[in-house]
This record gives structure tokens, sequence and C-alpha cells, in this order.
């Protein structure tokens, strides 16, 4: 039921967010997918989709499904190359994934019955969610951009101040350091957290084809959940992030024009009186909070109890993570730490929704509920008082912060098994 009443609100958001893209002269998320079964697709995780429904696959099914897949990719590839179709916004190959995976749907329906057929099921669905949740996305940010002219920078930006401005400081240390290839590693990690997500992912359903069922509680559920609320977030509160409000944007010129000043990261932000700025209609208003950081955090947290290697990793993104977020100039330091608490937040709940919503979920749940909203709104309404009294101010942010993380951890570990104490045998009289 739960898979289904999922299923179900996935496909009305995409109806929705379709017909809202099309208010705006840009064609949906259900057309552009359609349109990559056979056209040239866009950049996008669509062989990674493959990659995840084949959890549910034994090996031999797994090689077949790739080569399929492949040669698919080759046949389409000679006929464009035939054809003279010139690929200039696209990529040469992933529409072989997508027919794979849309033809293990037809082979669920068709040739499974019971518990094989929803299993096979829940893979396409896992795999094709990925693909659509980046396609959701494209268009929600297209959304945001078009609906909401008028963004809430200058609030962010002053409450940033309470935190010592730490995008302009991460931003002056990246461009100091710009001839030792930092700013490349940074590019990579804040580009490729898809990758990242996929390879953990993997490591935690590498048993399913096996179990002939899924983990109750894994990092793909954990993404998807952020990428439906996040939006959501965005339209309610509109930022484009110190490199477009305060900079020359991120293409290096074309911001300036919109920009309440060329400040980032040279010049210190003055404390003044915040006032609504518009934008113009392209940019993405994606800051608040920072999903980028909410992924990344995800990340770290479900490679605690994986081998030291993909603890590292996990750890490691994290941290490149925060860094590049902030030293590209996309998000200020106050939308780092709201994204923390939501993506605890949500981790809580999901993890409490498996339990039964026992006590200890639910008390988690609300208060990050609660510190999330409570950080929103002294943003927007206290940004000047948090700026004037930085020492107090910052102090409480982070404590806020530090009180969800603590809680978070607190009740992981209440909802740990303890391990069974071990009964020492009685001793036996000895005989007479």
């Amino acid at each position: 039921m739960l898979w289904v009443t999922a299923g179900v609100a996935a496909l009305g958001l995409l109806v929705a967010l379709e017909i809202a893209a099309r208010r705006y002269g840009q064609p949906g998320p259900m057309a552009d997918q359609l349109k990559e079964a056979v056209f040239a697709p866009k950049p996008g995780p669509l062989y990674g989709g493959l990659v995840l429904m084949s959890v549910v696959l034994t090996w031999p099914q797994r090689i077949i499904a790739v080569a399929v897949a492949v040669g698919a990719d080759a046949v389409l590839l000679l006929v464009r190359w035939a054809a003279d179709v010139k690929v200039t916004d696209g990529h040469f190959f992933g529409n072989g994934a997508l027919l794979v995976m849309s033809g293990y749907a037809v082979i669920a329906v068709t040739r499974r019955t019971g518990p094989e057929r929803v299993l096979l099921l829940k893979g396409v669905g896992l795999g094709l969610l990925l693909v659509a949740g980046r396609k959701s996305g494209d268009a929600w940010l297209l959304i945001t951009s078009k609906t909401r002219p008028m963004v809430l920078d200058q609030y962010v930006a002053t409450a940033d101040q309470a935190l010592g401005n730490p995008s302009w400081l991460a931003g002056r240390l990246l461009q100091a350091t710009g001839p030792i290839g930092i700013t490349q590693v940074l590019d990579l990690v804040y580009a490729k957290l898809a990758v990242a997500a996929i390879v953990v992912a993997l490591y935690q359903l590498r048993h399913v084809a096996v179990e002939r069922r899924f983990p109750s509680h894994h990092l793909v559920r954990t993404f998807l959940v952020i990428g439906l609320l996040g939006p959501g977030i965005y339209m309610i509160f509109p930022v484009v992030g110190p490199v477009f409000a305060y900079g020359p944007g991120a293409s290096g010129t074309g911001g300036v024009q919109w920009a309440a000043a060329d400040l980032w990261p040279h010049t210190p932000l003055p404390i003044t009186a915040p006032h609504l700025m518009p934008y113009d209609q392209i940019t993405p208003r994606n800051c608040m909070p920072s999903l980028h950081t909410a992924w990344a955090t995800a990340i770290f947290i479900h490679t605690r109890k994986g081998p030291r290697i993909l603890r590292f990793a996990g750890a490691f993104w994290l941290v490149a993570t925060l860094a590049a977020t902030l030293g590209f100039g996309y998000h200020y330091g106050v939308d780092l730490v709201a994204g923390v608490v939501f993506v605890l937040t949500v981790e809580a709940a999901l993890r409490a929704l498996g339990r039964g919503w026992d006590r200890q979920g639910i008390q988690l749940a609300v208060y990050g509920t609660t510190v999330f909203a409570a950080l929103l709104v002294a943003y927007r309404y206290l940004p000047l008082e948090m700026a004037r009294h930085q020492e107090v101010s910052g102090s409480l942010v982070i404590l806020a912060m530090a009180s969800v993380v603590y809680g978070y951890v607190r009740t992981v570990r209440l909802w740990e098994p303890k391990p069974a104490a071990t009964r020492q045998p009685e001793p036996q009289p000895e005989p007479v």
C-alpha cells in the first residue's frame, strides 16, 4: 500500500509539473522523458537508474540488461549518424537504459506474478524515480524562476553575518588556491553527487536479489523525499545565492545587472536594513535550504554502518560539498544550517515511519520541524537583529542545529537493537 501511495503521489506531481512547465512554454518532465526514448537524452542518471533497478535482478539478468541497453544505444547512435542528426545539448547514450527499464516494467506486468512481480516493479520504480526526480527537479527550478520575481537574498545575507559571512571567507580561500587544483576537485564533487549516492545505495541494496526484499530504510528513500519537499520550500523562501545577488553570477558576467551590489567575495557586506529585490526569470531560487548539503549529509549518515573506505568517502563527500557550496558562492552559511536540520528531520520521520511512529520518532520529527521553521522565521523577520548581535545570534543558530544533531544521534542509538546478554550455564553438582 505504501508503494502504491508513493506511486500515485509521484504520478500526480509529474502531471502537475507537466502542466505548470507548459504554461511557461517548456516541456515538462513527462514529455521530456518520453522524448528521450528515441532522441538524444539530456544529461541525467539514465544508466544510474538502470543500475539501481538491477538490484532486484540476478547476475545473468544484469549482464543481459546492460548488454541490451548498450546495444540499443549503439543502434540509435548509428541511426543518428546516418541521418546526420546533430547532438548539441544532449548525450550520445542513455536511451537504451530507459528502454530496458520500461521493458522490465512490461515483463513484470505480463510475465511475473505474486511477490516476484511486486519485487520487479519496485526495482523498476526505483530506477525510473531516480530519472524522473532529475526531470522534476529541472521543472521545479524553472517554476521558481518564473513565479518568484522577488528574492529574499538581502534578508538571508544580513542574517548570515551572525555566522561571520562564511561564503565570503570560503570564496576568498578558494580563489587563493586556484592553481593547486582544489577548485576542480570541488567542482567534480559538487556535480557528481548523484554518482556518490548511487554507490552508497548499491552497497545498502546489495542483498535484495538474494533476500527478495528491500531493507526497511535506505538512502534512495531519503534522497527522493528531500527532492520532493525541498523545492516546495524554495517557493516559500526564494533565494538565488551570494554569487548571483552580490557577485557576477555563475557565468562570470551575467548577474551583475541584477545584483544588489558587486561585493562577493572580497568586500564585506554592510549591515543595512534588507529589502525584497527583483531578479531575472532564469536563475533558480534554489538556496534555502541547501539541498546539496542535505543530500551530502544523508550520504554521510548512510555510510556510517559501511566499511572503512565507504565511511571515509562519505565524510569526504560531505566536507567537500560544504566547501563547494560556500566557496563557489552558491549558498550562504545559514542555508547550510537549514539544510542539516532539514535532512535530519526527514531522516527521523522516515525511520520513525518504518518503526510505526513510536514516541521518540514523533518527538524528534516534531522538534526538527519546529527548529527548521524557527530558523526560517528568524532569517526572514530578524536578520537585522541577528547581524547586530552576531555573538549571541550566531551561537543560537549553531546551538539550534547542534540540538537537532544530538537529538537524532541519541534517538537512533535508542532504536538500535541491544545485544542480548549471554547467560552463563549454572554449575552442575559433581556426582557422588
